[in-house]
Parts: structure tokens; sequence; C-alpha cells
């Protein structure tokens, strides 16, 4: 389906958790936040209800994000449950990889298309100057587990700080040539800081190219990332509701402000 910017939107990023076993410092604080209730969640059923509607609109590429996915129990089963829908394409997951040594082999059974790995340096103390409480052997083993699996996509997530100094690139850029990963490069930034234009790395899309809306897991659709607008998911008529996202999408996002990244998802 279009906007009314005439971009064919048929991308749906569905945040699973809010919660995390990381602490990355461009993501949350330290402490961490109050992570919603398990109540208040989309249940499987729900999250593939609005799978079901979406693809019917024209929807055609899902993919699973956090928080981190992986720490959603039977996440194996809800891969499952969403590639089984007639009409999804393309079934990928954003992780840090630092569980998917314990998953990577379910979720290719399961379906998943493709895997992204979040990891924005090679450096240990980096990275656990990044993450707070990572352990980057678990995340490396992570990305062996990723190839040993067989996923034909795979990408590493790598985000770029305002001041790129000695964050590795060139290495970051070999490592992915010897693993059997494509690179992708992000910029960092602020969801209050208004949206820009960066034309030099891979992600954030400009505006003019976005084909994506935001489920996140406590039931709401977001047309934009940067905006603070979102709509609850009526499910006695998830299409309209679908639909209302779908026109809500502004040319261009803005600031938001009512939510943090790690509710999101990216």
């Amino acid at each position: 389906m279009y906007d009314s910017y005439k971009r064919e939107i048929y991308y749906l990023r569905i945040s699973v958790t809010d919660k995390c076993n990381l602490r990355c410092t461009y993501c949350m604080p330290a402490e961490g936040v109050p992570p919603l209730e398990h109540a208040d969640l989309l249940s499987f059923e729900e999250i593939t209800a609005v799978v079901e509607e979406a693809v019917k609109l024209g929807f055609r590429k899902i993919r699973l994000t956090g928080g981190e996915p992986l720490v959603r129990k039977g996440i194996v089963d809800l891969v499952r449950m969403i590639k089984a829908v007639e009409g999804v394409e393309y079934l990928g997951m954003t992780t840090n990889g630092i569980l998917l040594d314990r998953f990577a082999a379910d979720l290719k059974a399961a379906g998943l298309d493709g895997i992204n790995i979040s990891l924005d340096t090679l450096d240990p103390e980096l990275y656990r100057e990044i993450t707070r409480v990572g352990s980057i052997e678990e995340a490396l083993r992570g990305v062996d587990a990723a190839a040993a699996a067989g996923f034909a996509k795979r990408k590493i997530n790598m985000v770029i700080p305002d001041e790129p100094d000695d964050i590795g690139l060139e290495k970051m850029r070999v490592f992915c040539e010897e693993k059997g990963f494509q690179l992708q490069r992000i910029r960092q930034y602020s969801l209050m800081r208004t949206k820009g234009e960066e034309p030099v790395y891979e992600r954030p899309p400009r505006c003019g190219n976005c084909n994506r809306l935001r489920l996140t897991c406590d039931g709401y659709l977001k047309p934009c990332l940067h905006s603070n607008t979102e709509i609850k998911v009526d499910f006695s008529d998830v299409a309209a509701s679908i639909e209302k996202a779908v026109a809500g999408k502004p040319m261009r996002g803005h600031e938001c402000t009512g939510r943090g990244m790690v509710s999101i998802g990216g």
C-alpha cells in the first residue's frame, strides 16, 4: 500500500519486548528502564493477527526487534507462526547476538530468513564500555552460530558515533568478509533530535525512501520513528488501524519524546 506521499509501505518492524540483556549507551540508561508487565505485551496470537492483516494490505517484509527479541520466551514459536502467514516473503530479526548460539539453528528451522547482529566494535574493552554489561565473546559466538545455521542474509549492524575515531571500521569490514556477513553502518542518532538526512551511511534510511511501520510490544503502530504519533491497534478492526497509521506517515520525521529506542526497536 502507499502513503499520502506515494511511498510504498511494505515493511513492518515488530518490537516483541522492551527488555534487553545489554545496556548500550546510545539506547538506554545504565540502570535500565522499568519494563512492561507481561500482561501488557502483545500475545503471539495478537502479533500474528497484525501480520495477517498487514500482508492483506500489501506488506511483505517483517522484522522482529526488541529490546532484545531473544529474551522473549517462546520466540522460536512466534517465528514459526509468522512465517506460516501466506504472503510473508521475508522474515528477519535484529539481535545483539548474546543468546544467538542457543537459538540460531532453531530459528532457521522455524523459518527465519535472515539475521542482523548489532556489533559496534571488535575491541573487547570498547565493547564492554558501549554495552556496559556485555561480553564480546558471547556476541562472537552468536556471529559464528548464525553463520553455521546457514542464514542466506546475514548482516552486522555497526553504529557509527558522531566522532568515529578508533572504532575499528576497517577491521570490522575485514571481519565481515571473513565471516560472510554484510556490514551495515548505522549513523548514531537521537530520537529527541530532529531527523537529519545523512546519505553516507546505509541506515537510517532517508525519509523520502521510508517504507515501514513499527508495531510496539504494547500494541501501538508508529507511522514514523521520529514522531510521537501512535495508533493503538484496534483488534476488532486491525486493517483499519494499519490504514490509519499509513495515512498518518509524515513526509519527514522530527522528534520522538514519548518513547525511548529500547521500546521501539529502531
